[in-house]
């Protein structure tokens, strides 16, 4: 338990110094480390108008942009949503700063086409924690 503990204690403080926000939460017997993520809402743009042909370029570059934040570290969760209403999808962004997050989604092609937009929240998981 002493070594797991200071190793999470180290990690936390590695994150800090490169400028993430963590916190350490103990319950019981179990500690963990906290971080902040960006949880993204993709939501539907004003301009939606595009033709089937141009709609479904723009979801191949989308989908290659969403590939690429994943692979590269910066996106930890992506999914769309199947109800068809205004918000389309997430993605939660694995970066120090909300702006950078915001920076990373307006990068998508279909944000700049104006089919999606973004909405940016600071969400607070456990670091290494899994859907269940």
């Amino acid at each position: 338990e002493q070594v797991k503990k200071e190793s999470i204690e180290q990690l936390a403080k590695k994150l800090e110094a490169d400028g993430y926000k963590t916190f350490i939460y103990k319950e019981g017997d179990s500690t963990y480390l906290m971080q902040q993520y960006f949880m993204v809402f993709l939501k539907s743009g004003e301009n939606r108008n595009q033709d089937s042909t141009e709609a479904a370029q723009l979801q191949l570059k989308h989908l290659a942009h969403l590939e690429r934040m994943a692979v590269e570290g910066y996106a930890s969760l992506i999914g769309p949503f199947e109800d068809d209403g205004d918000v389309r999808g997430i993605v939660v962004y694995n970066t120090s700063t909300l702006k950078e997050a915001d920076s990373l989604a307006n990068m998508d092609p279909m944000v700049k086409a104006g089919r999606l937009k973004v909405e940016v929240h600071p969400w607070w998981t456990a670091k290494g924690g899994k859907l269940k």
